[in-house]
């Protein structure tokens, strides 16, 4: 059975989200890991879950890129493990250098908290999305202040190119537009990952979305994905 870390912070409040998400609903071992451990004990795959770590003091994910664990992830990220920053996970990954870019405050100053439709942009398969068809849309939820991702316009280029741009927001029918950009960020990007696939940085919550008693069940397809690959089914 594939086992999976839950990275825990100061502020984390969606570690559990994710412990139960993916050991009830999709029937994977998972461990909790304290910030300041220094190994991650033979997992096979990471989850930097959402929260507030640190309190996001000075920014979002700025003190927690510090956290000694951190640098476990970023070591095992490099070898070529599976790792998931969802919300502040990928605040956190973006301030580790695992993924390109920044995150700004939401361009409307508000907290949002809502439902969201997302497309699969990516034409290139990552360990999170391997069941996916490219185009799919999934709805999960929002819960974030600064999600506003921003780029420069050769990183975003880049992104392109590499078919790294994984996940836009947009509507029920699979359309991009401004309208259902939520936060304001830079080409409706929702999520990204790295040019090796296998970091993938996003700000909706899947694990919020693995129960229809939640709204929504569609978040179990980024889980078992992974757990497709990772125990081969």
């Amino acid at each position: 059975m594939a086992k999976c870390a839950v990275i825990v912070f100061p502020g984390s409040n969606c570690d559990h989200d994710a412990y139960y998400a993916v050991k009830h609903e999709i029937g994977m071992d998972v461990n909790f890991v304290w910030h300041k451990e220094t190994a991650l004990n033979d997992v096979d795959a990471v989850i930097v879950p959402g929260g507030f770590s640190y309190g996001d003091y000075l920014r979002s994910g700025a003190i927690a890129r510090f956290s000694p664990v951190m640098q476990e992830v970023v070591t095992f990220a490099r070898k070529g493990g599976a790792v998931i920053g969802i919300c502040n996970g990928f605040q956190i990954l973006l301030e580790a250098g695992l993924l390109p870019g920044a995150m700004l405050p939401n361009e409307h100053l508000k907290f949002s908290c809502k439902m969201v439709h997302l497309k699969l942009a990516a034409a290139t398969a990552t360990p999170f999305t391997g069941l996916m068809e490219q185009g799919q849309t999934i709805q999960i939820p929002i819960a974030h202040g600064e999600g506003n991702y921003t780029a420069s316009e050769e990183t975003l280029q880049i992104l392109k190119d590499n078919d790294q741009i994984v996940f836009q927001y947009c509507n029920p029918l699979g359309e991009i537009s401004p309208e259902v950009n939520p936060n304001g960020s830079i080409y409706n990007i929702a999520g990204i990952c790295n040019t090796q696939r296998n970091v993938l940085g996003m700000m909706p919550h899947p694990e919020r979305a693995c129960d229809p008693i939640l709204g929504s069940d569609d978040g179990r397809i980024i889980f078992n994905s992974l757990k497709s690959v990772l125990e081969g089914v």
